[in-house]
């Protein structure tokens, strides 16, 4: 699929596919690495989602006729693109306890227990589809369904920095401390948006996420060793096979 259609008097949207998958994923990422390559007279800004890539451009420097010609060219050569090749990013989780508060009910919910619920939920590896909603927070692919949970009934208004969390058949973590509607089941003593970083965001669409169990005593270890800018997050190039 390539449908090119305006979006807005200052956007133009590409759709890319009609379903949430890993080769449309891959078509979107091709797609944004040849944007980055190219010389993008004109435009402000690209934003992935699961099916499609939105650009904003400046109407001064270029028209929707004219950009919509130059991705069509670009979509051409989409085949012979080498995208960078995808890492996973390890990231230790606390669950349970004053970390994991809503990880009973989720066992509950789903006639398991909960050390069932923490191999399930660390035992694959996530694809990063899309980040949104807030900085940093990335839309996950690959959640076994025998952990879905609902959503809370009442949002709670205040949820930490690092929770990790089940809404329906997603996971995700919560990069800031927000409301939030979903059954948290753990936190990561990690930074997935350092505004004072040089690299503000952790984790980018395209590569995976892998969660690693960790008690409380490895959490506050690695809090410290965060909180000095000395923990080096793990990673390593995926092998085309998840776990």
């Amino acid at each position: 699929m390539f449908v090119i259609e305006a979006y807005g008097d200052r956007g133009l949207r590409i759709q890319l596919g009609d379903s949430i998958s890993k080769e449309t994923n891959e078509r979107i990422r091709s797609l944004s690495a040849l944007l980055e390559k190219e010389n993008n007279n004109g435009i402000i800004e690209w934003i992935p989602t699961y099916t499609a890539i939105t650009i904003y451009y400046d109407p001064v420097q270029t028209t929707y006729e004219d950009l919509k010609a130059r991705m069509t060219f670009l979509y051409k050569g989409l085949s012979d693109i080498e995208i960078p090749p995808a890492e996973i990013i390890t990231i230790p989780v606390c669950y349970g306890g004053i970390y994991g508060p809503d990880i009973e009910h989720v066992a509950t919910e789903n006639q398991i227990t909960e050390d069932e619920v923490i191999k399930i939920h660390s035992e694959r590896d996530y694809l990063i589809y899309m980040m949104g909603f807030a900085p940093g927070f990335s839309y996950l692919g690959g959640m076994s369904e025998k952990i879905a949970t609902p959503r809370l009934a009442s949002p709670r208004t205040k949820i930490p920095a690092g929770s990790v969390g089940i809404a329906g058949s997603q996971t995700g973590v919560y990069p800031l401390e927000s409301p939030g509607g979903w059954q948290i089941i753990g936190r990561t003593p990690l930074n997935l948006y350092d505004p004072e970083s040089e690299t503000p965001i952790l984790l980018r669409t395209g590569n995976y996420v892998r969660f690693k169990p960790i008690t409380e005593k490895e959490y506050d270890n690695i809090a410290q060793e965060v909180s000095r800018n000395t923990y080096q997050v793990m990673k390593e190039f995926y092998q085309g096979v998840g776990r």
